[in-house]
């Protein structure tokens, strides 16, 4: 995402009032965290690792159960913070924190951990800065990120309706990758997954996008409520993505490993 289309505070406030609901709707944020997870390398062992947008610490324990090490938890909404406080690990702790400012030394952290964080940065360039200088030589950060055709049929659907836009922008695929090609890393790999979950009303789509905390943040988003007959319009447009499992919603995320050189 770019500076003029995502607002830092507002992504912290929105996920803030989601922190008690997040994790009862998180199932596909649950799953593709889990995929990340799973292509950290067998042979992996790490002391000092962190989790960057951590939320509420879902993969901060996954990570703590993975490695028997404490894990930072980092995240720019103090209300998710104060969630996953409260449920623990005790071996954990909780900063808040901005990726693309890290508050962490130089060369202290072997393992960065990220699902579904780093594209509501609005530079992700500076993010991978910050994390090639956090990192240890050697280090790596593995990351998640939405890209370009997720929530594509919401996107066309109110196109039907109005000008506004409704739905969050996501990078384009080219343009991540040479986001990453560029970010000075020794090596890198990056695969799409596409995912796609089924609603039987849109109003269970929008429902969970509101539980997550993630619905449009984007400028250029209306003010004030969506009135009625706007909505009436949208459900219709929707409606002619129906399939047979009900109306789809297609995610398509981009799993990323970087490795840092080593250095003399």
């Amino acid at each position: 995402m770019t500076a003029e289309v995502i607002d830092k505070q507002a992504v912290a406030a929105s996920f803030s009032r989601a922190a008690a609901t997040y994790d009862q709707v998180a199932e596909l944020q649950r799953s593709v965290g889990s995929n990340l997870l799973a292509r950290l390398p067998e042979s992996l062992e790490v002391e000092r690792l962190a989790d960057l947008g951590c939320g509420t610490g879902y993969f901060t324990r996954a990570l703590n159960a993975r490695f028997g090490q404490p894990v930072l938890g980092l995240d720019i909404a103090e209300g998710m913070l104060r969630y996953a406080r409260a449920q623990g690990p005790v071996s954990s702790s909780w900063i808040a924190a901005d990726a693309e400012a890290l508050p962490l030394r130089a060369d202290s952290r072997q393992l960065l951990f990220s699902s579904l964080a780093l594209q509501w940065c609005p530079d992700l360039s500076q993010a991978l800065k910050e994390a090639l200088r956090v990192l240890e030589p050697g280090g790596l950060i593995a990351f998640n990120t939405l890209v370009e055709g997720t929530l594509q049929e919401l996107r066309d659907a109110w196109q039907a309706v109005d000008g506004y836009v409704h739905v969050n922008r996501f990078m384009p695929l080219a343009q991540l990758q040479q986001i990453l090609a560029d970010a000075g890393f020794a090596r890198w790999r990056c695969e799409v997954e596409t995912h796609v979950l089924h609603y039987p009303q849109l109003s269970g789509l929008t429902h969970e996008l509101k539980a997550l905390g993630a619905h449009n943040l984007n400028a250029g988003r209306p003010g004030g409520l969506t009135g009625r007959a706007r909505l009436r319009a949208l459900t219709a447009a929707y409606e002619t993505f129906r399939q047979p499992a009900g109306l789809p919603a297609t995610y398509q995320v981009a799993q990323i490993i970087l490795h840092k050189g080593q250095q003399a």
